[in-house]
């Protein structure tokens, strides 16, 4: 997609889906998508958080309940915004969950994770790209984690998951990025959500839960859904893949990658000195 580089120029008479869109990043992405002249579907698992922000929005948003990793559902809102708006020109993959702890997640935690934060954005590719090859634009953002950059401690199935969003990402970029399509992939640490403030702990082991709420306050200032939305809006406008509202986030991963052997062993001594605060 041809992108103007500023936000305005590039969201204005366009139209974008955005799921998890009732709350936390979501909804501060959908309202500055309107803010910018878009014209948005806000989709939440919960229905009632999405009529919420699509009533603040006004005439420029529709909003629509489901699991934003169900084909049905992902097919039903393209339907909405085509019917509503026109053509989908921006889809959101912004729905995540927290959720399972180490080696004793459930398969039903690891299922959950996977679902919601990795194939629900390759069910809605599978949807939406083969229109935009037609078209020649499109745009896909895909709100991953800097835990898919470098790792989650106290939950493994969000890490993996994570990992598996910005791999998506990246094949998705190369695969079609010469082709019309645009792909953004964010990977931000603390935002303050509800995700951040609860959702992170798993009923069947709340201390690694509070492990890893502890470990992303710890590793960088906690921002706004705002300011989050914010940097991702102006990134997808300058075109940029890998779009990191924390900055410090790039030089965690150029050390990991500088020394991977020096990186796991510091990471082992983050994870005790949280574990252990007074030893």
């Amino acid at each position: 997609m041809e992108l103007s580089g500023t936000a305005t120029d590039t969201f204005s008479g366009r139209t974008a889906i955005v799921t998890g869109g009732g709350s936390g990043i979501g909804a501060a992405l959908a309202r500055g998508l309107a803010g910018h002249g878009a014209k948005v579907v806000v989709a939440d698992l919960d229905p009632t958080t999405a009529a919420k922000v699509a009533d603040e929005i006004g005439d420029a948003a529709i909003s629509a309940g489901g699991d934003a990793a169900d084909p049905d559902v992902i097919a039903q809102l393209i339907a909405a915004a085509e019917s509503a708006f026109g053509p989908v020109d921006f889809y959101f993959a912004n729905a995540g969950i927290g959720g399972g702890a180490g080696l004793d997640s459930t398969d039903a935690q690891w299922s959950a994770a996977l679902e919601v934060n990795t194939l629900a954005h390759i069910r809605a590719a599978r949807l939406l790209v083969p229109g935009w090859l037609e078209r020649g634009s499109g745009y896909f953002v895909s709100t991953a984690s800097a835990a898919g950059l470098l790792t989650q401690l106290g939950s493994a199935p969000y890490s993996v998951s994570k990992h598996a969003a910005v791999g998506f990402a990246e094949w998705l970029s190369v695969t079609y990025g010469d082709k019309g399509i645009g792909v953004s992939c964010i990977c931000p640490m603390g935002v303050d959500t509800a995700l951040l403030r609860e959702g992170m702990i798993p009923e069947n082991n709340a201390e690694a839960g509070r492990l890893a709420i502890t470990a992303v306050k710890s590793a960088g200032s906690v921002l706004s859904p705002e300011e989050v939305a914010d940097t991702v809006l102006a990134g997808v406008a300058a075109g940029e893949f890998l779009i990191l509202p924390h900055p410090e986030v790039l030089q965690m991963y150029r050390n990991k990658g500088s020394d991977y052997d020096r990186w796991i062993r510091g990471m082992r001594r983050f994870q005790a000195a949280l574990e252990n605060p007074g030893a």
